[in-house]
């Protein structure tokens, strides 16, 4: 609680206990009365009457601080002193709520502003000397101590760690990286000291593109919200004429028509009644609030959204596309399984990362990093690198041959035959079959639970877009059961296709894709909703998206949408609740069948309600 919201606190309970004291001790002089609830009533409201007189006088008049002031003021002339002061306190309550909901988000909006670097560290003549990040060059090598946020994206060139991830990510288990590893700023160095080589200036690191994600994250506004301004600003001025109306015609029909008494004062205080119930906060207030606190909530979990306007489109997707390279799958080259003939998988493994421990292809790199040990090259006699075929070396005198079929085929040795898709490594020692070795794009861990979250959510259609092959592809989406696939794409093809989905929904529903690749940031950028992997995303990918997954957890994208259709519903309980309670009561006051504690209840407790709905959408459920 800030000191603005303790001060209006202590007005707030001031006047309550005043006009309590007010309600128990019987006055019969009627300005002694008057003068005494002014005390109240000027004590709470100074401030609203402040900004009405403002509004007033820049002819901007029609604002719920006019309605305010003009029926307290009214209630107050009619001699209704309690109720006059009593609609301004309960007011008063109903802004205090609000300002007090809406420091809840910004504090958990601040908590992830907090990722922003003060300082780095560079070592210059053997001493340490501290810098502002934005004096750090692309290649200069920073030391990150244990406890610092690491201030710019670059690749560890000395030490190892453990890092902390969860203001980027939403995750609470830490990152493990050692010299090699890549790493992004705003994590935090949590076991030993490390020395990181970085590849990127501050304006371009991770920290700076998700808080500027933040920062402008509301200014594009929704369709909803967009609707209630323009509803406040015409419906205001409405209610206030509508308010005049009911004050006068009324009693000149029943002067002048039927003969009857002046009857200003009984339908003055209809009048001013009205205008209490009219006042549009709950939705001027709640459904903002509603957007806000779903955004704060999505980035508390690791899910950027760059503007409400997309938390609307989310809600309505019934058909996402992924691509599948770096999306569902890992997007590197791993070994996956050993297949072995007469040899060990260990020995298999061994004598084919010694054949490729001078190869730079990402293949050979995968095997060298799968054997995990140090390359003892002095077993290594030669190494011959035949194009589009292997590798055939001498290692510990015998000659060992190392790649695709045709390698094999040359040396007319028949291989094992393997069932898996993907790219297959044969191995041979002195033209004797040992084995094989499959590469693949491993299947990230939560891949097959997304697709089927998403189903269970009432997603209509699950696409997989990529270039690969279609048997590849095809083996990738009959594990995660994905519902149609398009292969051998370019990005030109990836543009058709998705155009071809966006013309086959129906009216109303949206289009997600979800990528991570330079290739993608056209479809990313061209479908309802784009959704990048903001980790390893390419830059170009992360900057068309709509919504960035900061930990490229494919699983996020389903609880992406729990959260923005959990928002929507809040949205229109609110909007549907406020409208509904004031057209009956205003209805009522027309009648004359209510009073001013109906109508302050009209305004503010259903402002209350509103707002109180509203912080739900804070509160995100982690997927399992």
């Amino acid at each position: 609680m800030n000191r603005k919201q303790k001060r209006n606190l202590i007005r707030i309970l001031v006047c309550l206990v005043l006009l309590a004291v007010l309600r128990l001790i019987p006055i019969e002089d009627q300005r002694l009365e008057f003068v005494l609830y002014m005390v109240p009533y000027f004590i709470v409201g100074y401030d609203i009457l402040k900004k009405a007189l403002k509004s007033i006088k820049n002819r901007e008049a029609f604002d719920e601080n006019f309605l305010m002031a003009v029926a307290t003021v009214g209630a107050i002339a009619l001699g209704e002193y309690q109720e006059g002061v009593a609609v301004m306190l309960f007011y008063q309550i109903g802004e205090w709520f609000q300002s007090y909901a809406v420091g809840r988000s910004r504090k958990n909006i601040a908590a992830l502003m907090d990722i922003r670097p003060d300082y780095a560290w560079i070592e210059k003549e053997g001493e340490l000397t501290k810098v502002d990040p934005n004096e750090v060059e692309i290649g200069d090598v920073i030391i990150v101590k244990v406890g610092d946020k690491i201030p710019l994206d670059g690749i560890v060139c000395e030490g190892e760690t453990s890092l902390n991830t969860s203001a980027l990510t939403g995750e609470s288990l830490p990152r493990d990286v050692k010299e090699g590893d890549e790493v992004i700023s705003g994590c935090i160095n949590m076991t030993s000291l490390i020395r990181v080589k970085t590849t990127k200036n501050f304006g371009e690191s991770t920290v700076s593109k998700v808080l500027d994600l933040i920062e402008n994250a509301t200014s594009n506004k929704s369709r909803s919200e967009d609707f209630i301004s323009k509803f406040a600003r015409y419906y205001t001025p409405a209610v206030c004429y509508s308010a005049l109306a009911l004050a006068v015609l009324p009693v000149l029909y029943i002067h002048f028509i039927q003969g009857g008494p002046w009857t200003w004062s009984t339908w003055v205080f209809r009048a001013l009644t009205f205008l209490v119930i009219s006042c549009p906060c709950a939705l001027v207030i709640s459904i903002p609030l509603t957007f806000f606190a779903g955004i704060g909530g999505a980035s508390r979990a690791g899910i950027l959204v760059k503007g409400s306007n997309y938390v609307e489109a989310l809600s309505k997707t019934k058909y996402v596309a992924f691509d599948k390279t770096g999306t569902v799958t890992l997007g590197v080259f791993e070994v996956t399984t050993i297949h072995n003939s007469n040899f060990s998988k260990e020995e298999l493994l061994e004598y084919a990362a010694l054949s490729e421990a001078y190869s730079n292809h990402p293949i050979g790199r995968s095997i060298v990093k799968e054997y995990g040990k140090e390359i003892d090259k002095e077993r290594i006699e030669s190494v011959k690198e035949i194009a589009g075929k292997g590798i055939s070396a001498i290692v510990d005198h015998q000659n060992v041959l190392v790649g695709n079929e045709k390698l094999m085929a040359d040396h007319q040795i028949k291989v094992m035959e393997c069932h898996d898709e993907g790219t297959i490594v044969h191995l041979a020692i002195d033209n004797e079959y040992k084995g094989h070795i499959h590469i693949g794009d491993r299947i990230k861990e939560t891949s097959y639970q997304a697709i089927q979250e998403l189903k269970r959510i009432g997603i209509r259609k699950t696409v997989m877009l990529t270039g690969d092959e279609e048997k590849v592809a095809q083996t990738v989406a009959n594990k995660l059961k994905i519902d149609q696939i398009y292969t051998r794409l370019l990005p030109q093809d990836k543009v058709s296709v998705v155009e071809k989905l966006l013309k086959e929904k129906e009216a109303g529903e949206t289009l997600a894709f979800v990528g991570d690749g330079i290739n993608d940031a056209p479809v990313i950028a061209l479908a309802d909703v784009g959704i990048a992997m903001g980790s390893l995303g390419s830059d170009a990918a992360i900057e068309a998206a709509d919504i960035v997954l900061m930990n490229d957890d494919p699983l996020k994208i389903a609880q992406a949408i729990r959260i923005a259709s959990k928002c929507m519903r809040i949205v229109y309980e609110n909007i549907w609740f406020a409208i509904g309670v004031k057209i009956a009561c205003l209805i009522l006051s027309a009648f004359g069948i209510t009073n001013m504690w109906l109508a302050i209840f009209a305004d503010v407790g259903v402002m209350v309600i509103a707002v109180i709905n509203a912080i739900r959408a804070l509160r995100v459920r982690k997927l399992q």
